[in-house]
């Protein structure tokens, strides 16, 4: 690839590099630094840009910025190394591994921030430069309980299967377990028009966050019962009659099933379980029914981070297909996807089940496919490794990974039960990691690896609507600092499989990328750069290069076998651990706005640290009175996996037997020292949200 220098001094169209909504902005030479501003042309922000996308430039040219290798001497410290010699090392470490223990032995570890033209080509080494099946992505804690419940229910996974306009057009929106207006604030725009134009806007969260207090309603249920309540919703509906018969007759099948889940779940017991009142859910039912299939059913990582998320999903999913929305204009099933390329970076071949195109790795006509894109045997294709969590917590052991190679993740901060992995990290033979700083993770490297940054890059991403974008460089990264393709090509040289990795720009992947799609359900095969910079984007599915895209999926029939959409049983079941009298209370995570997933960026920059310092745990007056604690004091937060350490706020916005507490920050205030690593047993997603937790003042 070309690494000669690009700096322009015109105006440069780009994106956010935090969040899936992936905001339009402008970057601009601005004496000697970059200047910001939202992209008004953009259809999906319009403008609009939160305090992270107004400060993102920032880390480019920060202080602790990574400007070299570092490779770890023989005295445990990390010294300044050039980059032969830190490929060479690399090289040796693979090659010493997969001779002594096999060649699964070398696993590696990606990103949702990645472009998709970098997760594609990391799936591609782990499976032909390494042979490994152990590959996993951090995708895994962000919306794959969504994306297993789409694929069950649909056929097909989009986070939002519409553009993220026909929000604004919704009479009714239900919205379960999201704080968009903290976590993905020019988003709330169009939940603004559709309030103003009449619509209502029902939010489900434990807490009365910025964004309930937005709501016509706000059900604050107690954590882990979301199948309860969804299936109470259904009862309301099925014995009012405000189902859609129709629809249900000519676009469904196995609506019994859903309904004998449904039909244990009256309001009142609902009321019981949830903590939700009766009135409010025949009052939830009742504006959904009134709606006339002009509603629509938002999910986010409340339900889904769970070790029951898939099937929360999917008793919601039950909802929107009772009441006809999936395939109609202004309506709908979606998921708010969380990271920056959650959509993207599942669909090409990171996750340890699929193939580019989002084929399943162990369908033998999608891997004959990859393998003849690929000029490799399909014999020598890999079948399936371990999840994420599964991957990490197996580190170091007998028949684990012994060498891992991680790009784009912080895992020390992001995974659950994060004392027992970063000491499965400790307990590698090699840990090589990628990143623009020393993050958490990197800390622990024998090997780490400068990379480039979002505006120093070219690329696509896909945002939480489907829509493929271009990320473009405005800069050139620093002299000794390289991006992701650079480095997968360069290792795969000295691997002896350089002939399989030979591409010129990231376009040039890109162009196989849709060859390797093409017929998948993520057909990404019509789709240029050209057609992106012309239609503001492409919507996938894209078969064809005369296909404008497909902004709204499932119009005329559904991708499954039948072509209708799958009902399914959703019953309530027992989160992996609930208070008792040692753990008395709830704990559940999530983010805040100035701060974004383990803090590796936001941390570093200035004005987010006045907004949001050190992470501050909220709890009711009721339950804070029981511990003797006061406002503003440090606490400490204790699990059946470890203690962790706050700031405390009383607020009698949040449930009296719940704790909430952020996940951006690390060592003693890290929130997943305490999350329970349990995992759904379809997504493989750990349970993020649910926990039993105790409270108690601090004694330092």
């Amino acid at each position: 690839m070309d690494r000669s220098p690009l700096v322009t001094t015109n105006t440069t169209a780009t994106h956010c590099p935090y969040c899936a909504f992936q905001c339009g902005m402008l970057l601009g030479d601005g004496d000697g630094h970059l200047t910001v501003s939202g992209n008004d042309e953009f259809p999906v922000n319009n403008g609009a840009l939160c305090i992270k996308g107004w400060t993102a430039t920032e880390t480019l040219t920060h202080s602790e910025r990574l400007l070299h290798p570092l490779i770890r001497s023989s005295d445990g410290r990390l010294r300044t190394a050039n980059w032969e010699a830190a490929v060479d090392r690399i090289v040796e470490a693979i090659t010493e591994t997969q001779h002594k223990y096999g060649l699964g032995s070398v696993g590696m570890f990606g990103g949702g921030s990645l472009t998709n033209e970098k997760a594609y080509l990391m799936g591609k080494f782990a499976r032909v430069a390494l042979k490994t099946p152990n590959i996993d992505y951090n995708g895994r804690f962000c919306m794959s309980s969504a994306a297993a419940a789409s694929i069950k229910a649909f056929g097909i996974d989009r986070g939002l299967p519409f553009p993220v306009e026909d929000i604004a057009n919704a009479k009714t929106i239900l919205l379960i377990g999201s704080n968009a207006a903290e976590t993905m604030p020019p988003i709330m725009q169009y939940f603004d028009q559709q309030q103003s134009a009449g619509g209502k806007l029902i939010v489900v969260d434990p807490r009365t966050t910025a964004t309930a207090q937005r709501a016509d309603l706000h059900l604050q249920l107690t954590p882990g019962t979301d199948a309860a309540l969804a299936n109470g919703i259904l009862h309301t509906l099925v014995v009012e009659n405000l189902t859609d018969r129709q629809y249900i007759r000519e676009r469904t099948k196995d609506f019994t099933l859903a309904t004998n889940s449904a039909a244990a779940f009256w309001p009142g017991r609902v009321e019981r379980i949830t903590g939700v009142p009766e009135s409010q859910i025949l009052q939830t039912a009742r504006i959904l029914g009134e709606s006339r299939g002009e509603a629509m059913i938002l999910t986010a990582r409340g339900p889904e981070q769970q070790a029951q998320g898939v099937n929360n999903v999917l008793a919601f999913i039950n909802l929107a297909l009772a009441l006809g929305l999936v395939g109609k204009p202004n309506s709908g099933y979606g998921c708010l996807t969380g990271q920056g390329n959650g959509q993207g970076g599942r669909e090409h071949g990171q996750k340890a089940d699929q193939l580019p195109g989002y084929r399943k790795i162990d369908d033998p006509a999608a891997r004959r496919h990859i393998a003849n894109v690929w000029s490799v045997p399909e014999s020598s294709l890999p079948m399936s490794g371990p999840s994420a969590y599964e991957l990490l917590d197996g580190l170091g052991t007998e028949d684990g990974v012994k060498a891992l190679l991680v790009f784009g993740s912080n895992v020390v901060v992001s995974a659950p039960h994060a004392s027992n992995i970063e000491a499965k990290l400790r307990s590698l033979d090699f840990l090589v990691v990628g990143d623009f700083f020393l993050s958490e993770t990197a800390d622990l490297a024998d090997v780490v690896l400068p990379t480039a940054q979002w505006a120093e890059e070219e690329g696509t991403m896909t945002n939480l609507e489907g829509r493929v974008i271009r990320r473009r460089r405005a800069v050139a990264p620093p002299p000794e600092v390289r991006d992701e393709l650079h480095i997968f090509q360069d290792l795969a040289t000295c691997l002896g499989a350089g002939d399989h990795f030979d591409f010129d720009s990231a376009e040039d992947v890109f162009a196989e990328l849709r060859h390797a799609s093409a017929g998948g359900p993520a057909d990404y095969a019509g789709i240029t750069y050209q057609k992106i910079d012309d239609l503001d984007g492409v919507f996938w599915p894209c078969p064809q290069e005369d296909h404008s895209g497909t902004p709204r999926m499932f119009v005329d029939r559904f991708p499954t076998p039948t072509g209708r959409a799958q009902f399914h049983a959703a019953t309530q079941n027992p989160s992996g651990e609930v208070p008792d009298l040692e753990y008395p209370l709830f704990l559940t995570t999530g983010r805040v706005m100035a701060q974004y997933q383990s803090g590796t960026q936001t941390r570093r920059i200035p004005s987010l640290g006045r907004i949001a310092p050190k992470p501050v745990a909220e709890v009711h007056p009721s339950a804070a009175s029981l511990a003797g604690v006061k406002d503003g004091e440090d606490i400490v937060l204790k699990t059946r996996r470890g203690t962790a350490n706050f700031s405390l706020k009383i607020t009698p916005t949040i449930r009296h037997d719940t704790v909430f507490v952020p996940f951006h920050w690390a060592g003693s205030r890290s929130a997943n020292l305490l999350t329970n690593p349990v995992l759904d047993p379809t997504s493989k997603m750990p349970e993020f949200k649910v926990c039993a937790v105790r409270l108690e003042k601090s004694i330092t």
